[in-house]
């Protein structure tokens, strides 16, 4: 009896309370405390915070999706530009700048679709895929940018010549070339205001949820002293 006496700790404090009824009391108590917990509280920020990455998820796949259908579009208006006249006949395929743009357009149609789907997919952010979709946006986003820039050049040499190098504007005589060709450049800027946004996009996912890499403390930073 002393030794079961000496075990249960709380009838010393409710003598006169019948073991079951203590254990009853115990159990509601841990309730209380359960209910009151800081896990508890956060719960329903944790849902809150899960919708919000939902929505944000859906419109940055969305908004990876409509550069695609536009790389698509410039890409089919200029594989089809090409016009025969009297003058002669003329194609895309002459030019290296507007071959450079359907490959560029290509690309990032295809880059598109495949970031598109990897961000559909619910899946824990990490650093290494954070930093992999900056790099590679910032890529994609310099590399349309600057297949639209030099299409651009082209098309202003084709519209208005150059007589310092005795260059005479085309596009009088191959206007339907011309003007298809203007049209798949304007689409591609279109797109590159479309990378431009998602570059910031996921610039500040990296940046916000990921803090910069910092030099190792324990490291000092070594000073060479010339003397005069």
């Amino acid at each position: 009896m002393a030794e079961d006496f000496k075990q249960d700790s709380s009838f010393a404090e409710y003598p006169n309370i019948p073991k079951e009824q203590r254990k009853d009391q115990g159990r509601k108590m841990l309730a209380e405390k359960t209910a009151t917990s800081p896990m508890e509280i956060m719960g329903p920020r944790d849902e809150e915070e899960g919708s919000d990455g939902s929505a944000m998820r859906t419109a940055e796949t969305l908004l990876r999706l409509v550069p695609m259908a536009l790389c698509i579009s410039a890409l089919v208006l200029m594989l089809k530009d090409s016009q025969t006249n009297d003058f002669g006949s003329i194609s895309y395929s002459d030019l290296g700048t507007f071959r450079y743009l359907v490959h560029a357009n290509g690309i990032c149609a295809g880059y598109s679709l495949l970031s598109a789907i990897i961000v559909a997919m619910p899946r824990p952010s990490t650093m290494s895929c954070a930093w992999t979709f900056f790099f590679l946006d910032q890529v994609l986003t310099y590399t349309i940018l600057a297949a639209g820039a030099v299409s651009v050049e082209v098309l202003f040499l084709a519209y208005k010549g150059d007589t310092a190098i005795t260059w005479s504007a085309a596009c009088g005589s191959f206007g339907g070339f011309c003007h298809k060709a203007t049209a798949s450049v304007v689409i591609t800027f279109v797109v590159v205001a479309c990378y431009a946004m998602i570059s910031l996009i996921s610039s500040y996912k990296l940046f916000s949820k990921f803090d910069a890499p910092v030099a190792n403390p324990g490291r000092g930073i070594n000073i060479t002293a010339f003397q005069g």
